[in-house]
């Protein structure tokens, strides 16, 4: 890598691979960790819904930033990529402390299986990368599947999926909503109009 790639990072190519672990994989792998964890996303949606509503192309789960070495010894058979605006560093780059995305892949093919996101936080407090006004303590942020495995509650999965209102993200927001309970779908309500004003959900909820 050459100094101005090394500082920009590498250009995400076409030629990135993929193959999602499912949420039953990644509790696998991380059962003997006690750091903690939890799918996001997408993933996060359907392990409320209790059934995979549609495919996806990767899973992301979040973790508490400080917890993201206890990770990464659990999956040590894996190296990981910094990930950011279609660009990728190697971990041991200074990107690490200035973005979030850290990537799984599999040292011997190249593949790609999990996102890792490193969350902010304040002990027991889960905060917003979006907004740090927005904080929840982990047992209300936390939810978990029948399998036991545990997942980002579904309005703050929503919220993020808020920003970029992608026709997924939109068929994930109307496949949840009749599901929420009222304190869920005032929490978004009220969090939506903070992070997104005006945004077209509030109109339906």
């Amino acid at each position: 890598m050459n100094p101005e790639s090394a500082l920009e990072g590498e250009l995400l190519g076409e030629d990135v691979v993929w193959e999602s672990w499912t949420p039953e994989d990644v509790a696998s792998r991380l059962s003997g960790t006690s750091a903690r964890w939890y799918v996001v996303a997408g993933w996060a949606l359907d392990l409320f819904v209790g059934r995979q509503s549609r495919p996806h192309d990767d899973i992301e789960i979040g973790v508490p930033a400080e917890s993201f070495p206890e990770i990464r010894e659990a999956l040590a058979d894996y190296d990981f990529d910094v990930v950011d605006s279609g660009r990728r560093w190697p971990l041991a780059s200074d990107a690490f402390t200035s973005t979030f995305q850290t990537w799984l892949r599999d040292p011997k093919t190249g593949v790609y299986h999990l996102d890792v996101f490193r969350d902010p936080h304040n002990g027991s407090e889960w905060i917003c990368r979006r907004d740090e006004r927005i904080r929840l303590p982990y047992a209300q942020l936390i939810c978990y599947s029948e399998k036991g495995i545990p997942y980002m509650s579904p309005e703050v999965a929503l919220l993020f999926k808020a920003k970029h209102l992608r026709e997924k993200d939109q068929v994930d927001f109307e496949g949840v909503l009749p599901l929420l309970s009222l304190q869920q779908i005032a929490w978004l309500r009220v969090n939506l109009e903070l992070v997104h004003p005006g945004h077209v959900w509030a109109k339906a909820l």
